[in-house]
């Protein structure tokens, strides 16, 4: 973790996260009912579709509990039991065999359709809802775990739509009219073949059982596996550097260990569900063969009701296995609603107000402003300031001290807890956070580029920019020869966020990207930490010319880059404890004087 990240902690007291809410972990839903009711409504907005899937697989239903009828009455013809023309009686039972598999095709398209439909208008909500989310929310919440939630939640749910929704339907219609044919036909058989359907539920539910334990241990051991070699391929100098490859190598292999034993349980359990299922169903023929017989050769039944009987026999036990695994799937799926729903019922972020008056001067005043991040746990107290408008005004203390909280508050990332912040005497609680923002422009140490040109990122604080204005602005910022180095000059795509470009260059490109946002208000979070010192000298200089009837806020470690500031104020402990210029802090030896000469004179840090 880096230092600035560990401050901004520090400076939160926010109390840390625990591996579940870490990762996102949840089984079972706390409110299974109210979030299948909310699913429901994604449906009603797609009710056409739904009505046309709903008809197609009764339709199907209706056929394959139809067709082992026909076959019968084809077998009893072939027998002489039964009057017909078997041509016919063939015909027909291949139509509806046709139909039954246009019924399937239509109704595998049909729910491809929905659940997509269906994802993309929830990703659509949730992904909206992110974008409006206050900063606290996502501050306090671990990105891993909304991630995972616009991700694998909404998969689980589409997977369930498109795979077990049709199958739910269908499996629930076929036992229906499974059960009431085999009871209309021959009722004592109907109940001796109902018996294999208790065994094959038990059997079921206990391999079931098997199957989710170590399937969860797996996923989760597969999950410590690939943290460990993401681990080491991110942080492969330090391992080398500290001679850690053995014991590494050996961490790795006790849990790829695990993860095969695990591994090894989950695919034999599930090996042997198919095999105990079909034995189960091979001893249901049995019975129906050997009842069927004794009740054929006393004439209750034919020998096509037997021949029927038995598909009856398969038809029935298949959808109650499938119907034992959707319910964890639904399970899961609505599981995953839940947790998506959780984030589309935050508070979106009040971006209410009116607009920040026009004008050159921008006087940006703190008065008795107190905060906490965490109840009772105050960060900044009685905070008063006043940053004259074209001046240059720089926040330095140790870290923890409040510096980035004092412009997150002006951002209004968070909003205080009391006191008043205004700009030319406009509070800023008054002022819409996009009129706010506009005339404010943040450079921070943990440097934000996206996969797109430079061009592109260049102009994403002012879409209007001109290629002259971006020429000047990478001029100002020391990028100029920079960019002619680059192979495709604006137009190179940043990868990975600009993993291909060093770090103080992505440092430089944001220092740009705020030039060409021409702010009002200017504020630099540790903008030059990633850049060498004959750069970072060179950055000072652009700025000054920059900063130039520019209010501006720097916030910086390193003393260096603030001793030309027309005031310096010290903080410690959210608290302004000194202020004043360079000289003036230096001469009165106090909280400055000590991180001076901590810095330049060698002292114990």
């Amino acid at each position: 973790m880096s230092a600035h990240n560990e401050q901004k902690l520090a400076e939160r007291n926010i109390p840390g996260m625990n591996r579940h809410e870490r990762f996102g972990e949840v089984q079972h839903a706390e409110n299974a009912g109210a979030a299948l009711r909310r699913i429901i409504t994604y449906f009603i907005h797609e009710k056409t579709m739904v009505i046309a899937m709903l008809a197609i697989v009764v339709c199907g239903t209706l056929c394959g509990v139809y067709a082992p009828s026909l076959q019968s009455n084809a077998i009893d013809i072939i027998a002489g039991t039964r009057d017909g023309v078997l041509s016919r009686t063939l015909v027909l039972m291949l139509a509806v065999y046709l139909l039954y598999s246009g019924c399937s095709l239509l109704q595998n398209l049909l729910s491809a359709k929905l659940s997509q439909r269906i994802v993309r208008q929830m990703r659509e909500e949730l992904f909206g809802k992110i974008v409006d989310l206050p900063v606290r929310y996502l501050d306090t919440h671990s990105h891993g775990d909304v991630m995972s939630r616009m991700t694998n939640d909404i998969e689980n749910i589409s997977t369930t739509v498109s795979q077990s929704l049709p199958s739910l339907f269908s499996g629930v219609l076929t036992i229906l009219g499974t059960v009431a044919i085999m009871l209309w036909y021959c009722w004592q058989l109907a109940l001796l073949s109902c018996a294999t359907v208790i065994l094959t539920l038990l059997a079921t539910k206990i391999l079931s059982g098997k199957v989710r334990k170590f399937s969860r241990k797996r996923q989760m051991l597969l999950g410590q596996l690939n943290g460990t070699v993401e681990e080491m391929i991110s942080g492969y100098r330090t391992v080398v550097a500290y001679n850690h490859q053995d014991l590494t190598a050996e961490n790795f292999c006790e849990t790829a260990d695990s993860l095969t034993k695990a591994g090894i349980k989950t695919d034999i359990f599930s090996g042997v569900m198919g095999p105990v299922i079909n034995c189960i169903g091979n001893i249901g023929f049995v019975i129906i063969a050997a009842f069927g017989g004794y009740f054929s050769i006393h004439g209750l039944i034919s020998v096509g009701v037997i021949s029927a009987f038995i598909v009856y026999a398969k038809q029935f036990s298949r959808p109650i296995n499938e119907l034992a695994q959707i319910y964890g799937q639904l399970q899961t799926a609505i599981a995953g609603a839940e947790r998506v729903f959780m984030v589309l019922d935050e508070a979106d972020e009040d971006k209410s107000g009116e607009a920040l008056a026009e004008g050159k001067d921008m006087t940006v005043t703190f008065q008795n402003v107190r905060f906490s991040y965490e109840p009772e746990h105050p960060v900044i107290h009685d905070f008063t300031l006043t940053v004259p408008s074209g001046r240059k005004v720089a926040l330095v203390g140790a870290t923890g001290s409040g510096k980035t909280t004092i412009v997150n508050l002006l951002m209004r990332f968070y909003d205080i807890d009391s006191g008043e912040i205004r700009i030319n005497n406009q509070n800023i609680r008054d002022i819409s956070l996009d009129s706010l923002r506009r005339n404010v422009a943040i450079v921070l140490q943990d440097t934000v580029l996206f996969s797109d040109t430079i061009r592109h990122n260049l102009k994403y604080g002012n879409e209007n920019a001109t290629d002259a204005q971006l020429q000047q602005a990478l001029e100002m910022s020391c990028c100029g020869d920079m960019l002619q180095s680059l192979p495709g000059g604006y137009d190179t795509v940043l990868t990975g966020s600009g993993e291909n470009i060093s770090q103080g260059q992505r440092q430089l490109l944001a220092i740009a990207r705020a030039f060409v946002a021409d702010p009002k208000i200017l504020i630099l979070d540790e903008a030059t930490s990633n850049v060498d010192t004959r750069t970072e000298k060179a950055i000072q200089d652009a700025m000054q010319r920059v900063m130039q009837n520019r209010t501006s806020i720097v916030i910086a470690h390193r003393l260096s880059t603030i001793r030309d500031s027309d005031l310096i104020v010290v903080m410690d402990h959210g608290e302004i404890v000194e202020s004043g210029s360079h000289e003036e802090l230096l001469d009165r030896q106090g909280k400055y004087y000590e991180l001076y000469m901590t810095q330049y004179a060698g002292f114990a840090t």
